[in-house]
């Protein structure tokens, strides 16, 4: 049969609107097309491709997974479900892990876990959870509603109650909103759809003191932030607060599908048998492959290479801007990095990463003012300069033709 970009048209729901090359063939930093046309990959799945493609760690631990076992439901527990449970909990503040298949199933399972832990500590009255707007947490419709972004959550009927958004980085928006029956504050350490945004010290070690004030468990999200993503293993590391609950995935799998959410004994002992479950989550296939990415990621050469590779992108960036002034900011940390585009340029982010596409280069968007990298952790460095020059090419006509 053949396998053509108009056979998404024909074949699938029409919710995505997919490039219109279909890579079939991934290694490291680079991929190649149906055509055998050659991209450098600075989008990375979404945070996702934490090793590039076909990392060999990966690929080894997967095929010798494959030979042993591929699954057994939750009637039973299983090795690497239970190894990559303890590298998790050896190397966070966590003392328990649930697994599930992705982020949204993880922030599904944090969420209502900070309820049913109100509920039993406090009684029903203390259900209402604060997050923020243009957050992004999954598209379960809780977490969909959880994420303060109504273009995603309207439109599909009544959405679950007592959700309310305060604003990113305003504490006295939270102050303003957070009380008593407050049963959590969820947020993404390092915002990510929303555009790039790094919360200040204030704000973050703010809303730790509000919770701690009012009995209120913390969640961070770190499904895009986590796994080495700003050069710590965790983004809470580097912000001096621990929250109660963190929500893992992407890069945990390195592009195999797992999500974990963590939290301490205390909390976790809420989820009594029968309360929450998932028929896939710690498969032992996707555990064997997190176990193997997770450990790889966790190694000082690979979380300090992260900080250097940022320091060389962002030099790479200054010098687009100095010569194109295309943006006012770059935003984020690590490998998670964005550009913020000035007022000429409004709306057009999308413009950006098409027109790198058409030059080779894949990139991403957060929103349609910021345009988002988030390559291999290990991406090297000579790719990261190949790269920048095919952006410099994209910008070049992108400018000539405004």
């Amino acid at each position: 049969m053949q396998v053509s970009r108009s056979l998404f048209d024909e074949v699938m729901v029409p919710n995505y609107a997919p490039a219109p090359m279909i890579p079939v063939k991934g290694q490291g930093s680079r991929l190649w097309d149906q055509s055998g046309r050659e991209y450098i990959d600075f989008a990375g799945g979404i945070a996702v491709n934490c090793l590039g493609h076909c990392h060999p760690a990966l690929v080894s631990a997967l095929k010798e997974q494959a030979d042993k076992l591929w699954h057994l439901s939750n009637t039973m527990t299983n090795e690497p479900a239970l190894q990559l449970a303890k590298a998790l909990v050896d190397a966070t503040f966590a003392e328990k892990v649930y697994f599930a298949n992705s982020g949204a199933e993880a922030n599904e399972a944090a969420l209502k876990l900070a309820r049913r832990w109100a509920k039993n500590e406090f009684g029903e009255q203390k259900s209402q959870i604060i997050a923020f707007k243009q957050g992004f947490h999954g598209r379960t419709f809780f977490t969909v509603t959880v994420g303060g972004q109504a273009a995603y959550s309207d439109g599909f009927g009544p959405k679950p109650a007592d959700i309310v958004h305060a604003e990113y980085n305003n504490l006295d928006s939270v102050k303003a909103l957070i009380n008593d029956n407050t049963c959590a504050v969820m947020l993404e350490p390092l915002q990510g759809e929303g555009g790039i945004i790094t919360p200040t010290a204030e704000f973050i070690q703010g809303v730790r003191a509000l919770c701690d004030q009012h009995n209120a468990l913390l969640i961070f999200d770190e499904v895009q932030s986590g796994v080495g993503r700003t050069g710590e293993l965790y983004a809470y590391m580097g912000l001096g607060v621990t929250p109660d609950i963190l929500t893992t995935a992407k890069a945990l799998g390195g592009g195999f599908p797992i999500g974990a959410m963590l939290t301490t004994t205390a909390i976790a002992k809420h989820l009594v048998v029968g309360t929450h479950g998932s028929t896939y989550g710690g498969n032992p296939l996707a555990c064997a492959v997190g176990l193997a990415a997770f450990n790889t990621v966790n190694s000082p050469a690979v979380l300090q290479g992260v900080k250097e590779r940022e320091a060389v992108f962002r030099e790479h960036l200054q010098a687009l801007n100095a010569k194109y002034n295309i943006f006012t900011e770059i935003r984020g940390q690590g490998l998670l990095l964005g550009f913020a585009l000035n007022e000429q340029y409004q709306g057009k982010a999308r413009d950006f990463m098409l027109a790198a596409a058409d030059e080779g280069l894949l990139m991403l968007v957060a929103g349609p003012n910021v345009v988002r990298m988030a390559p291999s952790l290990v991406i090297p460095l000579d790719d990261i300069h190949q790269g920048m020059a095919l952006l410099d090419k994209a910008v070049a006509k992108l400018v000539a033709k405004a």
